[in-house]
Parts: structure tokens; sequence; C-alpha cells
């Protein structure tokens, strides 16, 4: 397979594997051998199969199986969901089983439905509960301590069922953006509740403890405050739990009460699956699909997937017993707005839409067949017996899929699952194409590259078209890259412009149109980010939501462009500096001549430090550091550490870039600090600019007037540009799609 320079950089910073020294013990060639040879199992036919499969640009399986297959982990599992029961017993397994997970690479999803509201009585202590809310804390405050400490930072999905009596605090729950910052969280919805909704009656609550009604709610009302908060920052996502277990596979070994952390994997508790996805772009023969090479593709990427399920070691014996017991893999795909740029078809299109179902009912329907004919091999799945299959309830439309269903009841069936539609997060960037079923979300990049040059990088499918055209040039190519599209380009004819839609120029609908169309022919669900203009309406929110319904979506995440106000990266619109100018180097604004700021009093194994952050127009612009009688090296290393961090508050740098950077570095002398632990100085300054956020937001301070950190506090709000969202690890471009956050540079994924 070629690599472009894009998928090189991803490799070797995220997969290629290093001796102590920080050397390249790895190629691409090396690695694939090493992921054929050990998912192969020691099978010469199975291996050179799969060498040539991940080769090929074809497939690639999730990340943990490219980075643990060989290695000491051996975890190759991307999706877990864990139980969690009302005890404290259960709460805190749970989170045990999440740390190990999270070091292995895996994401992990929980419904907090079971636990009993905050202060409802508790028998054994005579006490009352915190309610799930305060669990959820706990959980986000684990997952930072942990995340380090694995090759892919820790993501969570909290679900809380909508007839829970906290739920209004769980829908309002993450309007703080500092709160949960390691959970995606969505509401389960019912039919009865949806019902509800249409009929503007009420619903009532139950409390999960005692199974009593705790109460009752207009569910209008509930789904507009739903509604709302999705505006205000894209949260929560809604799950239509009723119709996930309308296709539960095995329901009679329990209900699906949550899903992975970007909703597409619903699980039973302690399932695991292990996820892959075809690229359809490089599918494409003569300017048409190779229906022959897809479905060879398909059943070769069936076979690896279950191979990856006797390869993988699990973090606990109860998701070994699971995942072996119903065997579930979801295959996928990514390059579905690259192949449709190839095809000259528009994205917002009928014609579009129907293609959707017709290449995911073919990738379905040969998955589930080359399922069939493992099973006459080696053997059903153990719960089999217990399936949907072995019942023929599997439900799908047709004559061809009649007989199928007729075959898999008398012949069995390899694995519960089959399809899944996932992120694609840097497999998509290392098979050079576009994520999952997203559109592009720009045509030409801005990219940051050394010294502050910024390079233009540009889909390949578009440069191709404007060479074809006679149209590429840098003047063109500059002018796109202002917004990433070509809507509003004079000199652009209007097939181009037809063919090369972008996010935001498709509308809501004709995503929500394109998401139900996969999902009609995909077992588990759709990863996607239904993407809408920061000038939406509450009521456009409002229409998606019961339009995803409406269409047979299992769920549906929103996001408003430049809603969240801790958005770190964008397309290169809102520096002062034009494309023209790229070769500047970034210089800090000037400081004024009167700052105001906060002193924190912080307790560190080297004494009582006493940090002091400044603010300007702009926001935090210096911070300066102090430690009782410390002197020496020690004194100038936190000299340093202000300076610099200075340096780059005036340099517009987030201070979350800086917390992440600061926070978890350790030292020999460890202190405890109300509550916390402070694990270094440098970590003591990551920690108070922290305590700075959660009293107003960094980007957004026009004035400010504290009197203490407990005192009242009178801030203004500027208005900032609210489409800017940047890399916390390279500063380019990142993504809102397929439910999560995703850097095209450097493969940096907020999941």
């Amino acid at each position: 397979m070629h690599l472009s320079e894009n998928a090189k950089i991803v490799l070797e910073k995220r997969y290629f594997r290093k001796d102590d020294n920080g050397e390249f013990l790895e190629d691409w060639e090396s690695l694939i051998d090493r992921v054929a040879r050990n998912i192969s199992g020691g099978n010469d036919e199975l291996y050179d199969k799969f060498l040539h499969l991940l080769d090929s640009g074809y497939f690639l399986p999730n990340s943990p199986t490219l980075m643990n297959a060989g290695a000491d982990l051996q975890q190759l599992s991307a999706c877990f969901v864990l139980p969690i029961d009302d005890s404290m017993e259960s709460i805190f397994e749970t989170l045990k089983n999440a740390a190990l997970i999270h070091k292995s690479g895996g994401g992990t999803g929980f419904s907090f439905s079971k636990l009993r509201e905050a202060n409802a009585r508790v028998r054994s202590t005579s006490g009352v509960s915190s309610g799930p809310i305060s669990f959820m804390k706990v959980y986000n405050s684990a997952t930072d301590a942990v995340k380090q400490g694995g090759t892919r930072r820790g993501a969570n999905m909290a679900i809380l069922n909508i007839d829970h009596p906290q739920i209004l605090d769980f829908i309002t729950c993450k309007q703080d953006p500092t709160e949960l910052t390691n959970f995606n969280i969505s509401v389960g919805i019912t039919e009865d509740y949806m019902q509800a909704v249409q009929d503007n009656t009420e619903y009532a609550l139950i409390s999960p403890h005692t199974g009593e009604v705790a109460g009752k709610l207009n569910a209008r009302m509930v789904f507009d405050l739903i509604v709302e908060m999705a505006h205000r920052n894209g949260e929560p996502g809604i799950i239509f739990l009723d119709r996930m277990n309308s296709a539960n596979p095995t329901p009679l070994l329990g209900e699906i009460e949550s899903t992975n952390p970007c909703g597409e994997q619903p699980l039973l508790p302690n399932e695991a699956c292990n996820l892959g996805s075809i690229n359809l772009a490089a599918l494409i023969k003569e300017e048409a699909i190779d229906w022959d090479k897809l479905t060879t593709v398909v059943r070769d990427s069936v076979e690896f997937l279950d191979c990856v399920i006797d390869q993988s070691q699990y973090p606990i014996p109860a998701i070994e017993e699971m995942s072996h017991a119903n065997r579930k893999i979801g295959l996928g795909i990514m390059g579905w707005a690259d192949l449709l740029f190839q095809l000259k078809i528009p994205y917002m299109s009928q014609e579009a839409v129907e293609l959707a179902e017709t290449v995911m009912e073919t990738i379905d329907f040969e998955a589930k067949k080359k399922s069939m004919e493992m099973a006459q091999e080696k053997g059903s799945f153990p719960n089999f017996e217990n399936s949907i299959y072995a019942t023929g309830e599997l439900k799908r439309e047709g004559t061809k899929w009649a007989k199928l269903i007729s075959d898999i009841k008398k012949n069995g069936m390899r694995n519960a699952t089959h399809t899944t539609i996932a992120p694609t997060g840097t497999i998509s960037m290392i098979a050079d194409t576009s994520s999952g079923i997203e559109p592009q979300f720009s045509l030409v990049y801005v990219k940051n590259v050394m010294d502050g040059e910024k390079l233009l990088y540009v889909n390949k499918w578009f440069e191709a078209a404007l060479e074809e055209w006679g149209l590429l040039s840098q003047t063109i190519l500059e002018e796109v890259s202002q917004t990433g599209s070509i809507s509003h380009v004079t000199e652009m004819p209007q097939e181009l412009k037809d063919t090369f839609q972008t996010a935001h120029d498709i509308s809501p609908t004709w995503h929500i149109k394109m998401q139900a169309a996969f999902q009609k022919f995909t077992d588990n669900a759709v990863s996607k980010t239904i993407n809408f203009p920061n000038y939406a309406t509450i009521e456009d929110i409002n229409e998606a939501y019961l339009l995803a319904y409406d269409l047979g979506c299992k769920g549906v995440t929103v996001y408003r462009d430049g809603s969240r106000d801790n958005q770190v990266l964008s397309l290169g619109t809102t520096t002062d500096a034009s494309i023209a100018d790229t070769k500047k180097k970034v210089a800090p604004r000037e400081r004024p001549e009167i700052t105001q700021g906060t002193t924190q009093r912080l307790e560190t194994g080297c004494g009582h430090m006493y940090v002091t952050i400044n603010t300007d127009s702009h926001g935090a612009c210096e911070v300066f550091v102090q430690m009782g009688k410390v002197g020496g090296c020690a004194s100038a290393q936190l000299e340093a550490i202000a300076r610099l961090s200075s340096l780059a508050l005036r340099a517009n740098v987030k201070v979350e870039s800086l917390i992440r950077q600061l926070k978890g570095i350790r030292c020999q002398s460890p202190m405890w600090h109300k509550g916390k632990m402070i694990t270094s100085c440098g970590d003591a300054v990551g920690q108070a600019l922290e305590n700075f956020l959660l009293f107003h937001k960094n980007s957004d301070v026009k004035s400010i007037n504290i009197e203490g950190l407990e005192g009242k506090q009178q801030i203004e709000f500027s208005d900032t540009k609210k489409n800017v969202l940047n890399c916390p690890d390279c500063g380019n471009v990142v993504e809102h799609i397929e439910g999560c956050l995703k850097c095209v540079s450097c493969g940096w994924s907020k999941c």
C-alpha cells in the first residue's frame, strides 16, 4: 500500500514500535507482518491472505489490533461495556476494570441508570446516596489518572435512562465544559417516552432502587431541555434503547443498556467487540464500484476479525467469557465521501442515499454468508441457540435474505453481529481516505509544519478534478482553504460544486438520511456527527432529533459549529494573517501596563507554592510562581515554567493545552492538597491553571474582577470567533466527526 506523508506521520507517532531510546523498531512492512502473523495463529494460508489484505489498502482493523497484535499486551478490541449495579462494591469493581481497559487502549461504556438517585436512603449506613452524577465524576477523575499509562487516551460513554429521577441533572451535567471531560453522555430513550413527547403528556420517573414512582415530568419539556443543551454544546446525544434491543441478537441473555464511547457499538454488560473498516474509495474500477472485489474483501475481513477474537487477551475474565460466547465483530467502511467524489455523485442526493443502502446491504449479506460458512467449519458461537438466528427472527427483507436466513437456521452462525459503522479516526489517515460515512470536512487544509511555516493539504480527488478542468492554481487553493468549501468560489463550475460537497454544505436532513440508509443494513449502530452551522436554531436541532427517530436511526449526535467554548482548532479562517503570509513566525502579544489576577496557594512536596495567574483583555496572559525559601536550580526551574507558560498564553495557546502538558508530571515527593494529589511542582502549576478555568473561560474573558477564589466574580465575555478548533498536540485541524474529535494531521483523537 502506498503511504501518504500524513500516513507516515501517524504511523510513526502512534503505531510503530520503538526501543527505549525512541528508535523505530518497525516500518509499515514489519508492522503488517507482525499483525498478520499473530492473527493467523500459525496458519500459513491465513498469514498470506491477511498480509495481502492489510497491504492492499482495502481494509484495516481497529487501532488496538494494529498496535497490540504480536506485542506483550495483546489486547485487540476497541469497544467494551461494563455493568454498574447499585452497590459500592459494584461501582468500584467496575471502576477498577475500566482502568485496566483504558490502560490497554480500549474505550468503555456504562449505564448509570441502576444507581439510586441523590439523597435516596441507604439502609446499610442509615445515610443517603450521592447519586449517579457524583460517581460519574469519580470515574472521570480515574480516567484522568490512568489515561497516560496506555497508548491511547481513555474515553467513556455514560448513559442514563430517561425515567431516572435525576435525568434533568444528567442532561445539564456538561454545560460547564471543564466538567466530565473524559465522558460522552447520551440519554437512553424509550418508545413510550417518544409517544409521550408526541402527545405532550407527563411520564413517570422510577426510582431504580425501589421500583416506585418518584415523580412525573412533562415529556416535551424534558425533550426541549435535551435539545437546548445539544444546541449549546453538542451534548447530550440520544440513544433509542428499545430500538437497539429490538436488534439484540441474543435477547435471552439480557438487555442492552449502553454503548461504547462513540455510540456505534451497543453491547451487553461485560461484552467486547473488535472492529475493522473497508476502504470503499479504493474499490473503484473504471468509474464504478468493483462489486466482485468488494465481496472478496468483505469475506476476508470477516475471517480476519473472527480470528482476532481467538488471539486477543481480554482485561478481565468476565469479558473474555462473554466475548467468546457471542463472538461479535463489527465490519464497517471508510472512504464513503471519496467514493462519491470519484463517482461524481453529490452527497446530498437521493442517488447517494440509495447507493449507501445497496453498498451496506452487500457488505451485510456477504458478511453473514461468510460467517455461516465459518460456522460449518469451526462451529457456531456458543450462544447461537439463544439467538435470533436459531429462531429465524433476523429482520431482513427480500428473497435472497429469506434463503440465507433459512440456511443460517440450519447451518449455524459463527458471529452474533457482523456490521458496525465505527469512527475510523487514524486508520482512515493511514489509508489516505475520508472518515467513515462522513462527508469531507474540508477540501483544502492549512497545515502547520516546522518553524511556523504553513502548507496547503489538498484532497487528492478534488485536486485531480481541478486539474481536469484546468483550474488548479495556488490562488484557487488559497481561496478554498479559507472555508474548506468551494460553494463560495465564483470561478468554480456548478458541476464541481455539486460533486465536492463538504460537511457544512450539506443540510442536517441529508446527514440524517445518509445515517439512516447505512443503519438499515447494519447490525449494530452508526457513528456519525450531524453538523449544523453556527446560526442553527434550537428548533433545527429539535427537528433533526425527531427525523433521526422517524427514519430508524439507533441514536444521534449533533454538533453546531463553534458551540463549545473550549474548541481548539479550525480551517485557517480565524487568524489575522492571510495564507500568503504563512511564513511569518507567531509572536506573543504585548503585555499591558496593568493586569488583573488571582493567587492560589498549593501544597507541594517541596513546600508552599503560590501561583498567580493574571489576565488582560484577551484572557490569561501570564503566570508567576513563588515557593517559600527554595532557591538554586528548583527556583530557576519554576521561573522557567512560569516564563514559558506566560509566553505561550500571550501567543494564544489555550490554557487547556498548558494544563495537558503540565498535569501528571511526577517527582519523588508527591503531596496531598485539599483531596487532590499534587505529584510535582509542574503538576501544581497545571492544577492552578485548571482551577483558573473553573471560574472563567480563557479565550472569552474581556474583563475580570475577582475578590479571591471564593469571593464575588464579575465577568464579561467578548464576542470571540466561534469556529476555531486546534489540535492540542500539533495545532492543526480538528474535526467534529463520527461522534468524536479527530485531528487530520497527527492522528490525535479525543476518543
